[in-house]
């Protein structure tokens, strides 16, 4: 007999526990979103957080670039999210090159979780491909109030699972055995979170 016949026979000898149920009283969605926990544990993650008016989204992301910038934008972006005096670099298929020298990408997102500090974008139109929010150096990205919601499990009843999904906390960063935090390695190593008080103009 071989190790294998004589393996198996064992399991055959063992014969089979059946399975019991399997929990389901986990949470779920439904809760009620919490804003200001969203903001705590962005600044936790060392992003930065701007509240602003909704007719004041330009206005704000006009603070946080330097004069003169060139920013990359996705297709579909709301122009008037852009303030005037910058550069905008609508994404037509450009090169890991050109977007690695841009100063910033400005995008929206699909949806935000309270409860991790945590922005998902999906690759729609005004979030552009995965890759402008992983080379520039600096991403700022626009929320309305209403995609913030307060678990994953709220989060997931929003996401379509066939998008590409692009989960992000906070800025790209990791740490080594000394636990020396290195931000930068992944992604951007600037994440500010723009938060219209209603929905943008």
């Amino acid at each position: 007999m071989s190790s294998r016949d004589l393996i198996l026979a064992r399991i055959r000898a063992a014969g089979a526990t059946p399975a019991g149920g399997v929990p389901r009283a986990y949470r779920g969605a439904g809760a009620p979103a919490d804003p200001d926990l969203f903001v705590d544990r962005l600044t936790d993650y060392r992003a930065e957080v701007h509240r602003c008016a909704p007719d004041a989204v330009a206005a704000t992301v006009a603070t946080i670039l330097p004069p003169g910038a060139t920013v990359a934008v996705p297709p579909g972006l709301p122009a008037g999210w852009l303030p005037a005096g910058i550069t905008a670099l609508p994404d037509d298929g450009l090169t890991a090159d050109r977007l690695a020298t841009v100063d910033a990408v400005v995008t929206a997102a699909a949806v935000a979780v309270a409860e991790t500090g945590t922005i998902v974008l999906d690759g729609s139109p005004d979030q552009g491909r995965r890759i402008l929010s992983l080379l520039p150096d600096l991403h700022i990205c626009v929320l309305r109030p209403d995609q913030v919601v307060a678990g994953v499990p709220d989060a997931l009843t929003r996401l379509d699972p066939r998008r590409p999904l692009t989960w992000i906390s906070g800025p790209s960063a990791t740490s080594d055995i000394e636990l020396n935090r290195v931000e930068g390695v992944h992604g951007p190593r600037h994440l500010h979170v723009v938060l219209p008080a209603g929905p943008p103009a």
